[in-house]
């Protein structure tokens, strides 16, 4: 799965929303236009080998970077930038 032609503005706010906890994968689905495998492998070909480790380490498992597994919908901060509602 490859992700779609971004330039790298874009690709470096994915690695950003990705590396961030509260940043769900369909949220940057939303905004990008790239799905949860595809991040996995944009983040595996931009990053170090073991920062890629670490990160994938971190956010397996992890609820609340899905949001079908959320014990929360609304009353966090939500960036000017993300699309949505």
């Amino acid at each position: 799965m490859n992700p779609p032609d971004l330039d790298s503005e874009s690709i470096n706010r994915i690695i950003e929303m990705a590396w961030e906890d509260r940043t769900t994968f369909e949220a940057i689905e939303l905004q990008f236009g790239v799905q949860e495998k595809q991040v996995i492998a944009l983040m595996r070909q931009e990053m170090k080998a073991s920062s890629f480790k670490m990160w994938r380490k971190r956010v397996s498992g992890r609820k609340t970077k899905h949001l079908k597994e959320r014990d929360f919908l609304a009353g966090r901060f939500r960036s000017q930038n993300q699309k949505g509602s």
